[in-house]
């Protein structure tokens, strides 16, 4: 079964960003914000606690230590930098999840982290292996270094379809410094095609294979809520044309 996820807590002190509140009853799984490039204590618990409230699944959502620029701005890691950025961030978030009797469900990179580790096979493989001591699934993009590391350490992949993000026709995401609107019937079209062919189109109109074991919808994308509601019904009917 497909899943929906979305990256939450991405908030700093008094300041709050995206839509989580309203995203938790549409998704079944959520990436937390562990601290660098978003997140601290107080937002960190709260959002754990809110949704394993709601029996949403947590995941660590790390990123590069980079507030002002929101961990969208790619930096230089030796391998082993970019394995201990992610296992200090997810070593917090799995702190406040013992505190509310929850468990660590995935790791998924945030950001440029991402970005980096998909291409990079040194950075993946830092990533993964603090995944293998936990456990834990990756998150990423399908046939990328994302899934190549997964498979070398021996955890779980799953591979993730934007339907808030653009594509180059080389499979490759295009992530803006600031968030956008995306038309809803735009998202809607880019998930049934997903789902239903397998296929994705780039931004510059070529068509290419893709693999969803879930979608993600951004928390601060300016009208996630709606998104989100159009993914969950595409994916509720699906699932219950399979089910017939």
């Amino acid at each position: 079964m497909v899943s929906l996820n979305s990256d939450m807590g991405e908030s700093f002190g008094i300041h709050t960003f995206g839509n989580d509140d309203a995203l938790v009853p549409l998704v079944d799984t959520v990436n937390i914000a562990c601290g660098f490039h978003a997140g601290d204590p107080v937002s960190i618990h709260e959002s754990v606690k809110k949704n394993l409230a709601a029996g949403v699944t947590v995941g660590a959502h790390p990123g590069l230590p980079d507030l002002v620029g929101f961990g969208r701005r790619e930096m230089k890691l030796f391998p082993d930098e970019a394995a201990d950025i992610v296992r200090f961030q997810v070593g917090a978030l799995v702190a406040f999840l013992k505190a509310e009797g929850g468990e660590l469900d995935h790791i998924k990179t945030h950001g440029s982290l991402y970005g980096m580790t998909s291409r990079d096979p040194e950075l993946a493989l830092a990533v993964a292996e603090v995944a293998a001591e936990y456990s834990v699934p990756i998150f990423g993009i399908p046939n990328s270094e994302h899934e190549k590391a997964a498979a070398e350490v021996g955890v779980p992949f799953v591979a993730e379809f934007y339907v808030d993000l653009g594509y180059t026709a080389e499979g490759g995401l295009i992530v803006a410094r600031r968030p956008h609107a995306t038309p809803v019937d735009e998202a809607k079209k880019r998930a049934n095609q997903a789902l239903t062919e397998g296929l994705a189109t780039a931004v510059t109109g070529e068509q290419f294979p893709i693999r969803v074991d879930s979608i993600c919808v951004h928390s601060d994308t300016p009208n996630a809520v709606e998104i989100a509601t159009v993914v969950r019904e595409v994916l509720d009917e699906l699932q219950l044309s399979i089910a017939k």
